[in-house]
């Protein structure tokens, strides 16, 4: 009798009398389990034959079947590798739920391009904001008689591409930010062509298209606040194919009423597309309490107003803006009181 047939005996005999073979502690993992009998010693034959069966080299090692279903375990550095990624993820999730970092915006850059700024000289276009936003702070919040419906979402738009419709939300947005109790959440509702990333440099997404498609991401995600005091911006999110449903959606409007509620001297400014130019500015207004359509001077048409003004069905109050005009006595006007620094 071979050497192999008298292994497979005595293995036989131990199975009847219900004994356990296990593998020699400090045994290499490809071992037979018959090397822990005295009488009995492995070949390379027998080791070959137990790489080589299956299931039956696994039973030959000494593994019984409930141990060969268990999945092998994790190698001593496992435990390490998932104490050092636990604080990596939790990291993650609080800069997530922190929301964005704040935006230095380049003020003196905003000043050369002659647009409002905080801390800076009198000057003309400072006054003629002085002059717009009055009627919409009231408005808004009901200072000078009944509080109008929704009057502190007020919409930036035009007729066509090209009339400073940006130009005048972010300048309208500054002006609104220098009030006293008075918070200004400006968002870039031009989900088609966003210009407040090239003007502010926001970065645009996470924005207001994300939170309406994502159910883990929280407003305050989304939101960026800047370092002009009291103003916050809303980015227009990233490119999505059925934006102008989403604006129309009821999660739209549950957005909306959070925003306007979370505040209660909160004033909403959204930068809009043109209205003839994109359907998004025509379901955006269906929202809005009060609309500022800019108008272009010495370039806009007539008719390109009166189409605009009709794409405009359920707000009540509509106020226009003219821009690019050579001259304007209004800031020639509020130019006597330049010195008075209580004047704001």
């Amino acid at each position: 009798m071979s050497l192999i047939e008298q292994a497979a005996k005595r293995l036989e005999q131990l199975r009847r009398a219900g004994a356990e073979t296990k593998d020699v502690a400090g045994a290499a993992p490809d071992a037979p389990a018959v090397a822990h009998t005295p009488d009995l010693l492995p070949t390379p034959e027998a080791a070959m034959r137990g790489r080589g069966a299956g299931a039956p080299g696994l039973a030959a090692r000494g593994t019984n079947r409930a141990e060969a279903r268990e999945p092998p375990s994790p190698p001593e550095s496992a435990p390490a590798a998932t104490l050092e990624s636990a604080p990596a993820k939790a990291g993650a999730q609080a800069k997530t739920r922190g929301g964005q970092p704040r935006l230095e915006i380049n003020l003196e850059r905003l000043q050369n391009r002659g647009m409002v700024t905080p801390g800076a000289p009198r000057s003309q276009i400072a006054d003629e904001f002085r002059v717009i936003k009055r009627p919409i702070l009231s408005n808004a919040l009901g200072r000078s008689g009944a509080k109008v419906k929704n009057g502190n979402l007020v919409m930036v738009t035009s007729a066509l591409p090209g009339e400073g419709k940006t130009f005048t939300s972010v300048n309208l947005a500054v002006s609104l930010a220098m009030e006293l109790n008075t918070t200004v959440l400006l968002v870039d509702g031009d989900v088609a062509h966003p210009d407040l990333p090239s003007l502010l440099g926001v970065a645009n997404s996470p924005g207001l298209l994300e939170l309406l498609t994502r159910d883990d991401l929280d407003v305050a995600d989304a939101l960026v606040r800047t370092n002009i005091e009291n103003l916050t911006i809303l980015p227009a999110g990233s490119h999505h194919r059925r934006a102008t449903e989403l604006l129309a959606s009821e999660q739209m409007a549950i957005l909306l009423r959070e925003l306007s509620s979370r505040y209660p001297d909160r004033i909403i400014i959204f930068d809009s597309p043109p209205l003839l130019a994109t359907t998004e500015a025509r379901v955006l207004a269906t929202h809005m309490g009060q609309i500022v359509v800019v108008v272009a001077a010495d370039s806009t048409r007539q008719q390109a107003v009166n189409l605009a003004m009709a794409t405009i069905e359920s707000c009540d109050v509509v106020m226009m803006v003219l821009n690019k005009a050579d001259k304007t006595d209004v800031g020639t006007y509020y130019g006597y009181y330049g010195d008075d620094p209580k004047d704001a």
